[in-house]
Protein backbone atom coordinates (compact mmCIF):
# COMPACT_ATOMS: atom_id res chain seq x y z
CA UNK A 1 0.00 0.00 0.00
CA UNK A 2 2.72 2.34 0.90
CA UNK A 3 4.54 1.76 -2.66
CA UNK A 4 0.79 2.21 -4.24
CA UNK A 5 0.38 5.67 -2.60
CA UNK A 6 3.99 6.56 -3.85
CA UNK A 7 3.09 5.72 -7.00
CA UNK A 8 0.12 7.48 -6.79
CA UNK A 9 1.71 10.87 -5.53
CA UNK A 10 4.82 10.09 -8.27
CA UNK A 11 1.64 10.55 -10.65
CA UNK A 12 0.41 13.58 -9.57
CA UNK A 13 3.88 15.57 -9.00
CA UNK A 14 5.52 14.49 -11.80
CA UNK A 15 4.09 15.90 -15.32
CA UNK A 16 5.65 12.77 -17.32
CA UNK A 17 4.18 9.83 -15.63
CA UNK A 18 0.34 8.79 -16.45
CA UNK A 19 -1.38 6.13 -14.33
CA UNK A 20 -4.75 4.94 -15.73
CA UNK A 21 -7.17 3.57 -13.32
CA UNK A 22 -6.99 1.94 -9.80
CA UNK A 23 -6.14 -1.46 -10.68
CA UNK A 24 -3.36 -0.67 -12.87
CA UNK A 25 -2.11 1.38 -9.57
CA UNK A 26 -2.38 -1.78 -7.43
CA UNK A 27 -0.68 -3.43 -10.60
CA UNK A 28 2.20 -1.53 -10.57
CA UNK A 29 3.26 -1.45 -7.33
CA UNK A 30 3.01 -5.17 -6.72
CA UNK A 31 4.81 -5.52 -9.86
CA UNK A 32 7.77 -2.96 -8.62
CA UNK A 33 7.72 -4.83 -5.53
CA UNK A 34 8.96 -7.71 -6.93
CA UNK A 35 11.03 -6.22 -9.95
CA UNK A 36 12.81 -4.39 -6.79
CA UNK A 37 13.15 -8.10 -4.94
CA UNK A 38 14.77 -9.67 -7.53
CA UNK A 39 16.06 -7.61 -10.82
CA UNK A 40 17.22 -4.46 -8.65
CA UNK A 41 19.79 -6.81 -6.49
CA UNK A 42 21.51 -7.84 -9.68
CA UNK A 43 21.79 -4.70 -11.42
CA UNK A 44 23.33 -2.92 -8.65
CA UNK A 45 25.92 -5.98 -8.18
CA UNK A 46 26.40 -5.38 -11.64
CA UNK A 47 26.71 -1.48 -11.61
CA UNK A 48 28.67 -1.50 -8.76
CA UNK A 49 31.66 0.00 -9.78
CA UNK A 50 29.76 2.84 -11.24
CA UNK A 51 28.31 3.21 -8.01
CA UNK A 52 31.29 3.31 -5.79
CA UNK A 53 32.65 5.55 -8.22
CA UNK A 54 29.46 8.08 -8.21
CA UNK A 55 29.35 7.69 -4.28
CA UNK A 56 25.86 6.00 -4.77
CA UNK A 57 23.87 8.63 -6.69
CA UNK A 58 24.01 5.96 -9.57
CA UNK A 59 21.30 4.03 -7.50
CA UNK A 60 18.98 7.27 -7.93
CA UNK A 61 19.84 6.01 -11.98
CA UNK A 62 18.88 2.23 -10.87
CA UNK A 63 15.69 3.30 -9.44
CA UNK A 64 14.64 5.41 -12.30
CA UNK A 65 14.65 2.21 -14.59
CA UNK A 66 13.57 -0.24 -12.14
CA UNK A 67 10.62 2.25 -12.35
CA UNK A 68 10.45 2.37 -16.59
CA UNK A 69 10.70 -1.23 -16.23
CA UNK A 70 7.69 -1.61 -14.50
CA UNK A 71 5.77 1.05 -16.70
CA UNK A 72 7.20 -1.12 -19.76
CA UNK A 73 5.75 -4.39 -18.54
CA UNK A 74 1.81 -2.63 -17.71
CA UNK A 75 -0.31 -0.77 -20.99
CA UNK A 76 -1.82 1.79 -18.67
CA UNK A 77 1.25 2.84 -17.04
CA UNK A 78 3.04 5.10 -18.77
CA UNK A 79 6.88 7.47 -18.38
CA UNK A 80 7.33 9.94 -20.59
CA UNK A 81 11.01 10.14 -20.41
CA UNK A 82 14.75 9.91 -18.19
CA UNK A 83 14.08 12.77 -16.46
CA UNK A 84 10.36 11.91 -15.36
CA UNK A 85 11.39 8.38 -14.54
CA UNK A 86 13.89 10.01 -12.01
CA UNK A 87 11.76 12.38 -10.16
CA UNK A 88 9.41 9.70 -9.99
CA UNK A 89 11.88 6.98 -8.38
CA UNK A 90 12.95 10.08 -6.04
CA UNK A 91 9.25 10.98 -4.85
CA UNK A 92 8.81 6.95 -4.51
CA UNK A 93 11.75 6.05 -2.52
CA UNK A 94 11.41 9.55 -0.52
CA UNK A 95 7.70 8.58 0.34
CA UNK A 96 8.91 4.71 1.67
CA UNK A 97 11.70 6.34 3.30
CA UNK A 98 9.26 8.95 5.46
CA UNK A 99 6.79 6.52 5.67
CA UNK A 100 9.70 3.76 7.45
CA UNK A 101 10.52 6.51 9.99
CA UNK A 102 6.88 6.29 11.17
CA UNK A 103 6.47 1.95 11.30
CA UNK A 104 10.18 1.94 12.81
CA UNK A 105 12.08 -1.09 13.20
CA UNK A 106 9.18 -3.25 14.12
CA UNK A 107 7.16 -2.94 11.38
CA UNK A 108 4.43 -1.58 13.52
CA UNK A 109 3.35 2.30 13.79
CA UNK A 110 5.17 4.03 16.87
CA UNK A 111 3.84 7.04 18.19
CA UNK A 112 6.19 10.15 18.53
CA UNK A 113 5.64 10.78 22.62
CA UNK A 114 6.92 7.13 23.45
CA UNK A 115 3.62 5.26 24.36
CA UNK A 116 3.34 2.37 21.79
CA UNK A 117 0.22 0.49 22.61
Amino acid sequence: MIVALSLWLAAKLVPGISIEGGWTLLFAAALLGVVNAIVRPIVVLLTFPITLLTLGLFLLVINAAMLGLVARLLGDFSIAGFASALMGAIIVSLTGWIVSGFIGGTGKYERLDGHND
